[in-house]
């Protein structure tokens, strides 16, 4: 059985026509060209698995490599048609895999696809991760380190990191769209997340909510596992700051390898590569929607780096021990590690931008309806307290999830997957400046009373920060499918 040099389907057989067969395959070649079909797209053109666009025109099939000169020709005529088992197979092959609005195909599935997911999962463990034990170093340094410090002086330390973390990978997203994530391979937080999310895009379209989900999981279980250990390593004599960063290196170690190893991009970079591609480019926020979900994500990470660097202080400042107030980070994240997955399945379904509209109004209602209540009421006794803090966390960490997962997906339907890494990269360089300032500003919110800290002003800021970014996320979706009755309508 002679094969065509794309992937595995089969080239057309010259052997004498299966009459039954050749009827059945043009049945299930017109139902798949149909409108509304998930693998085949109206204009009949697609990129196969390694990202080569197949135009078919009379009886020829043209096989062009998507940004490249690279074309050959191969020819069948019309009296040719399939044996049974190449029918069975080309039919196997393009079941499995989808097509964007661009002519973009994407496996959904495969060995490959699934070892980028487990790839990017340890890339977030280690970047994420270290993001979402940020409490914990604060509670650490402002009593050790920095205790001669005001904690709004001292938040400005993580409030740095977390910029340079998303800031940087202004040039980050346009070296992955023009080189691949194999240059990019380093251990900085930003040269490594960034590869991370973006690589997902190009494997998964129509699950691509689901596994960038899933992927993220793994900066939650680093902001399990992270706390614990240092809470241990702290608390063991001879061990102190300086070693307990070095196991926390050596943990991270077999990370950064599966991820240097596995992180992978299918659909080829466009040759040569020109300089526009590799700088930034401020046209994107002429795109009304894009500019408004960058906004809207701007104050989703101000509001969400805030619990996340005072969360263990606040139990603290409650009068909860010291054991737990560095266990309650590790809550927060349990119930994030859902908040990643289980949302990104959702909105596979019901639509990304509804879906993300939903989890900050989860936030903010989480927050007034709970944190704030458990600052506010003084006389309630430590333990109700206690357990509106637990809840809170839980409630809290799972909305917040979906503003690290659900955000690149949402991105990505904006724009073409070759252009992912750029645009994601742009978002992230804006709203990087709501990680600088909204760690020191909500510490500067710290109010003194009687030589106690009262934390309802930096909870308030929290609360209308997730607020906002729900009103300004609709006026996203408004700006692509209209305002009215039909703003609900549809899987956007």
């Amino acid at each position: 059985m002679r094969r065509s040099a794309v992937g595995n389907i089969p080239a057309v057989s010259t052997a004498a026509p299966l009459a039954p067969v050749a009827s059945n395959h043009e049945e299930e070649q017109s139902r798949l060209a149909s409108p509304g079909s998930k693998t085949y797209s109206e204009k009949h053109h697609q990129h196969d698995f390694n990202g080569r666009r197949l135009e078919t025109a009379g009886g020829q099939m043209n096989e062009k490599h998507s940004g490249h000169d690279l074309h050959r020709t191969s020819t069948s005529t019309s009296s040719t048609a399939p044996t049974v088992t190449e029918s069975h197979d080309l039919e196997h092959s393009i079941s499995r895999v989808s097509t964007d609005p661009h002519g973009n195909t994407y496996p959904e599935r495969g060995k490959e696809a699934y070892l980028v997911v487990f790839g990017s999962f340890c890339g977030c463990m280690i970047s994420l991760g270290f993001m979402n034990t940020l409490s914990t170093y604060t509670a650490y340094l402002t009593t050790h380190q920095l205790a001669d410090l005001p904690t709004s002086t001292a938040g400005w330390v993580f409030g740095i990191y977390a910029f340079l973390s998303f800031f940087l990978g202004l040039q980050i997203g346009p070296l992955f769209d023009a080189f691949g994530p194999r240059c990019l391979g380093g251990t900085g937080t930003a040269l490594v997340f960034t590869p991370s999310i973006a690589a997902i895009g190009h494997w998964f379209y129509l699950r691509r909510g689901t596994f960038t989900g899933v992927a993220c999981v793994g900066g939650s279980l680093g902001g399990i596992i992270f706390p614990l250990t240092l809470q241990a390593l702290f608390g063991m004599e001879n061990i102190g700051w300086a070693w307990s960063q070095r196991i926390l290196a050596l943990i991270n170690l077999p990370l950064a390898i599966c991820a240097n190893l596995f992180i992978k991009s299918r659909l080829p970079p466009t040759r040569p590569v020109r300089k526009e591609q590799i700088l930034p480019d401020p046209r994107i926020f002429r795109d009304k929607t894009f500019a408004l979900v960058t906004l809207a994500v701007f104050f989703v990470e101000w509001g969400l780096f805030v619990p996340i660097s005072y969360l263990t202080n606040f139990a603290l400042a409650i009068g909860v021990d010291e054991t737990f107030s560095y266990q309650i980070i590790a809550i927060f994240n349990a119930g994030s590690c859902f908040g990643r997955w289980l949302p990104g399945l959702v909105a596979d379904k019901v639509g990304r931008f509804n879906t993300m509209i939903l989890t900050t109004v989860i936030c903010w209602i989480g927050t007034f309806a709970f944190w704030l209540p458990s600052e506010m009421l003084v006389g309630a006794g430590q333990t109700a307290r206690l357990a509106l803090l637990i809840v809170f966390s839980l409630i809290f960490g799972f909305g917040s999830g979906a503003g690290i997962s659900l955000v690149p997906v949402c991105v990505g339907q904006l724009c073409k997957t070759e252009e992912y890494g750029r645009y994601y990269a742009t978002c992230y360089t804006i709203v990087s400046f709501a990680t600088l300032t909204g760690i020191p500003l909500a510490g500067g919110l710290l109010v003194n009373e009687n030589g106690r800290e009262r934390y309802w002003g930096l909870i308030l800021f929290t609360g209308m920060s997730y607020l906002v970014s729900t009103a300004v996320f609709i006026g996203a979706k408004m700006t692509r499918v209209g305002f009215g009755k039909d703003l609900w309508k549809g899987r956007f």
